[in-house]
């Protein structure tokens, strides 16, 4: 079976298996919107953003990268160094733990840099009541983008309703001013794993699917990555991260379908050098 076969029959199953599950009585679940899983089924095999090799400059990559500090170590003098380079440097965003949130959005209020923050990280095995609650205090601090760890257990469970009701928990928190990716963390995954991720949060109403925190085992692959875009469609983000920290890497991303970056070597990247070490989230 080809990999393009083994995804169509992966989301086909997440599809049907969701479907059936909604059709059961239950005060606790959320009906998947028909709309959305036409979508899905209509998505299936379509692939890839992104140019071909050499048409990103590294200078370009700047509006796709969240700049990254997540160490939980880091002192307010990382998180101002943070917000004054992604000021400087156009990035996307800045992503920080939810603690540093009011502070990156009173450095960045009058900037077009959004800040992002994580939810139920690194594991993601919160419960979604907890994960709701990370989700709304959030975008009260404001936060416009919301990174969460997917229920990493109950996905390999095939647990199908747990993990759709869970990123639905936080996606309908953000509305309608934060966006979320939903990290699969996909070292811990399969392939099948990973295509059942992909299925269940664009059938959830995600925006974006993320390979990885950072803190897990390995972090993004070009062949990941290329996968995600295949199950997911043109019409949804897919953001890398983890291990990217330099212009080569960053584009060989883009161009397998990735129209995000997660990265905190983001400044080596724009000027398009190699960072010895430092690991991005």
């Amino acid at each position: 079976m080809t990999r393009e076969e083994l995804i169509t029959r992966i989301t086909e199953e997440v599809v049907r298996a969701l479907a059936e599950r909604e059709t059961q009585p239950s005060r606790e679940r959320r009906q998947v919107p028909a709309d959305g899983l036409v979508d899905l089924c209509r998505d299936l095999g379509i692939c890839r953003l992104g140019g071909g090799p050499g048409e990103t400059p590294a200078p370009g990559l700047a509006a796709m990268i969240d700049h990254t500090v997540l160490k939980p170590d880091a002192p307010r003098e990382d998180i101002e160094r943070l917000c004054k380079q992604a000021r400087e440097n156009g990035f996307a965003s800045v992503c920080v733990q939810p603690w540093w949130v009011p502070l990156c959005a009173d450095l960045l209020g009058d900037t077009r840099v959004k800040v992002c923050t994580v939810i139920g990280f690194p594991h993601g095995m919160n419960k979604s009541e907890t994960k709701a609650f990370e989700a709304r205090r959030a975008v009260l601090d404001g936060a416009t983008e919301l990174d969460m760890v997917i229920n990493i257990g109950a996905l390999k469970s095939k647990d199908y309703g747990t993990v759709e009701r869970d990123i639905r928990a936080v996606v309908e928190c953000g509305k309608p001013r934060a966006q979320v990716k939903v990290i699969l963390e996909n070292a811990y995954l399969t392939d099948e794993e990973k295509a059942e991720g992909c299925a269940l949060a664009k059938a959830a109403g995600a925006d974006y699917v993320k390979t990885s925190t950072g803190f897990g085992p390995s972090g993004a692959t070009v062949e990941d990555v290329a996968l995600m875009r295949r199950v997911v469609g043109p019409d949804m983000g897919v953001k890398a991260a983890g291990g990217i920290r330099d212009a080569e890497v960053a584009r060989r991303m883009v161009e397998a379908g990735a129209t995000r970056l997660g990265a905190s070597a983001s400044i080596e990247i724009v000027q398009g050098d190699v960072s010895p070490d430092g690991w991005s989230s």
